[in-house]
């Protein structure tokens, strides 16, 4: 019986390869990804073609008006005591200087 010589790899053909199949794997990631975004993009375009008139019926969104915030003073305590907890400190080192609906 022959014994065959085990042959040795070296590093770097080792990390090369290494690298190499992790760079194929996510270039593979983003054309999977890619190729999924065109084809939903084509069905949802599709979806919208059929329908227009659904759309067309809706009610329509008002915009949201400028209206006084009501009970500001306590608005302001809870908002303390949220950043006061999420940081750690004490409600008292909490200075809020203006809030602004969006």
């Amino acid at each position: 019986m022959i014994l065959l010589e085990a042959q040795t790899i070296s590093t770097g053909t080792v990390v090369g390869l290494g690298i190499g199949m992790v760079f194929f794997g996510l270039i593979c990631l983003i054309a999977i990804c890619y190729l999924l975004g065109f084809i939903m993009t084509r069905v949802n375009k599709g979806k919208a073609d059929k329908e227009p008139a659904a759309v067309a019926t809706s009610p329509a969104v008002s915009t949201p008006t400028a209206e006084p915030i009501v009970n500001r003073q306590e608005l302001i305590a809870a908002i303390s005591a949220v950043i006061a907890e999420e940081l750690g400190q004490d409600v008292e080192a909490i200075r809020i200087k203006s809030i602004k609906k969006l």
